[in-house]
Order: C-alpha cells, then sequence, then structure tokens
C-alpha cells in the first residue's frame, strides 16, 4: 500500500487537518466497500443534496438515520418475522446494513422521508455569515494622515 507524508502540507498550512484526515482515510479505506443497498447522491440545487437509498422491504420503522462527528449513518435492521415463510426463490435481501456518508463542513440534515421502498435524505450547505464573502473597505491616504494627525 502507498504511504503519504503530509508534513509538508503542514509546514505552509493552518487549519487543514481535516483535510489530511480526510486524504488519510480515503487511502485507508478497503477497496472492496459494501454495495449494499444501491444509492444515488444527487445535487438538487445551488446548495442542496438529495441522498437516495433503495431500502425495499424495510418499513420507516426499521430504519435509522442518526447524524455523529460529521459523518451521516443510515442503518436498517429487519424485525423479527414471526409467521414462517418457505421461499422458494429470495431475491429481495432486505438484510441489515449500515451505511456511513462523510459531510463537510456547514452542511446539515434538512429532513428525510421514506416512499416507494427508497429512503430520501435531504441535505442544505450552510455558510455562515463570518465565512461568506464581504467587501472591506480601504480607507484614502488623507483621511488616513487626518485620523493619525487627530489622535496624536
Amino acid at each position: 500500500m502507498t504511504t503519504f507524508d503530509f508534513a509538508p502540507l503542514y509546514r505552509a498550512t493552518v487549519g487543514f487537518d481535516r483535510i489530511a484526515e480526510l486524504m488519510d482515510r480515503a487511502l485507508a479505506s478497503d477497496v472492496t466497500q459494501p454495495t449494499y443497498p444501491p444509492y444515488n447522491i444527487e445535487k438538487t440545487g445551488q446548495d442542496a443534496y438529495r441522498i437516495s437509498i433503495a431500502v425495499a422491504g424495510f418499513s420507516a420503522d426499521e430504519l435509522s438515520v442518526e447524524l455523529r462527528d460529521q459523518g451521516l449513518i443510515v442503518s436498517a435492521r429487519k424485525a423479527n418475522d414471526t409467521a414462517e415463510r418457505n421461499y422458494l426463490h429470495r431475491g429481495i435481501a432486505a438484510r441489515a446494513f449500515e451505511r456511513r456518508f462523510h459531510l463537510a463542513d456547514h452542511v446539515r440534515v434538512a429532513g428525510a422521508s421514506h416512499s416507494d421502498g427508497m429512503l430520501h435524505i435531504d441535505l442544505m450547505r450552510e455558510v455562515p455569515e463570518q465565512l461568506k464573502p464581504r467587501q472591506i473597505m480601504i480607507e484614502r491616504g488623507a483621511d488616513n494622515a487626518q485620523s493619525l494627525s487627530t489622535a496624536a
């Protein structure tokens, strides 16, 4: 496995520890990620996203959506069927799963809905006012000289 040294990055930047941590996690993750259940991630607006997960066979009560440490965790546990069934073919898995998504800073979960075998999780990016671009007023040289002379 190839390893990368992020020490030079730390010498020239301040506060980018999370990016290096994210890169470490991405490079260290196993290539064989689970493919069940299938899901889509779509951009629905300028700062809006939707994760759609195929959860056929699960009711809303059997699904769990949790936000923990900038991570979105979607899991499902099938309730025990008391009725014994004799399947000739079982193509609908309905097996327990846990799927994790790492969310960027300032992304919040706006809501979740379950319909027609699909779980939809809506996400919004809300950048705080202090992080939005703003115009800085530049003082003129004459105004600055007058304010300095009156202060002395």
